[in-house]
């Protein structure tokens, strides 16, 4: 169920680091992110949160992800929120990004607002890219 945007305390993370960005909350199309809110669909990076406009999910290349493949230090895990439900992708996406060296996990939107977090908190090297619910 999406976390209601006006409630940073949804069960979501509550992180107060500013220099690093986390998910607070999600829903009514789009995503309250460190004390910003952005509508429509996202790549959110450990340091920065870009506005996004990928397109058909069935139509993804790896040209989509621009932000992703440029971003430094280089990402390991992209985490892709597909919306409400789980969809999945083509077969030659993920081998274009697994040629780059990034893990490509598909998911509904919230289970990656909520994996982005945790991965955030572990200090892994990851980036959500989120349609919005």
């Amino acid at each position: 169920m999406p976390s209601d945007p006006e409630r940073p305390d949804s069960g979501l993370h509550s992180s107060q680091q500013s220099d690093r960005q986390f998910v607070t909350a999600y829903g009514d199309g789009g995503f309250q992110i460190s004390g910003t809110r952005y509508s429509g669909a996202v790549i959110v990076l450990p340091t920065r949160t870009v506005a996004w406009q990928p397109g058909a999910l069935d139509t993804l290349t790896e040209d989509a992800f621009e932000a992703v493949l440029t971003a430094d230090p280089p990402t390991e895990i992209l985490l892709l929120g597909t919306g409400e439900g789980m969809s999945q992708v083509g077969l030659p996406l993920r081998r274009a990004l697994d040629a780059r060296g990034i893990t490509l996990d598909v998911m509904d939107t919230g289970a990656a607002c909520r994996t982005y977090n945790v991965l955030m908190d572990e200090e892994r090297r990851v980036a959500a890219a989120l349609f919005p619910v």
